[in-house]
């Protein structure tokens, strides 16, 4: 069986943990506590040198890190990832935007919110909304003609980019300006094997 390390909390591991779901995979999961330093260990440095969750294991040993790579990996051979080549490589381009215009924003402000860590960043603060804001005005526009964000249908882009949006209202993020933005959460909500952050 498969073996995920993960933090309930992390959008990173929402990820992996809703692709799983949804493709009906069992995983072991195993809790690492990153606000007690838990994936700074040998034993799970040993795994990941970059002491970081997710992390998937494979039954032979192999290891996976970095939920992109995860969510690819797990989608190949599925409805999720498209067969045709340019679709492809247009899921990886919207997962790119996640991991590079969206997360390090969007995520960062809700961990430091979550983690009450916001006066210590409070000079960073206004530059980060900013950044996150100027991502979620792409996604808005990006679907006003989309019902999905790729050849509309449900692929891992969506779930790339709807782990941290989702929840970005506990960053100080407001969706309630962005429509197309707000419908698209509706529809990969009912997708069928939706879970919530906290199904574990």
């Amino acid at each position: 069986m498969l073996r995920l390390y993960d933090f309930h909390e992390s959008g990173n591991g929402f990820k992996v943990r809703l692709l799983l779901r949804q493709l009906g995979t069992p995983v072991e999961r195993i809790e690492m506590n990153i606000l007690e330093g838990e994936t700074r260990t040998t034993d799970f440095l040993s795994r990941n040198p970059n002491g970081r969750i997710p992390l998937l294991e494979f039954e032979d040993g192999r290891t996976l890190a970095e939920s992109n790579a995860i969510l690819f990996f797990l989608a190949q051979g599925t409805a999720f990832w498209p067969e045709d080549p340019f679709l492809r490589a247009q899921v990886l381009q919207w997962m790119c935007f996640e991991q590079y215009s969206h997360e390090p924003y969007i995520a960062v402000v809700r961990f430091w919110t979550f983690a009450g860590e916001l006066d210590r960043h409070e000079a960073e603060l206004p530059e980060r909304r900013k950044r996150g804001n100027d991502a979620l005005d792409v996604m808005e526009t990006h679907l006003a003609a989309k019902a999905f964000f790729v050849g509309d249908r449900y692929s891992i882009a969506d779930i790339a980019l709807y782990a941290y949006t989702h929840v970005a209202h506990e960053g100080g993020f407001d969706l309630s300006t962005r429509p197309n933005l707000q419908a698209w959460l509706r529809r990969v909500a009912e997708e069928p094997g939706m879970i919530g952050m906290d199904d574990i």
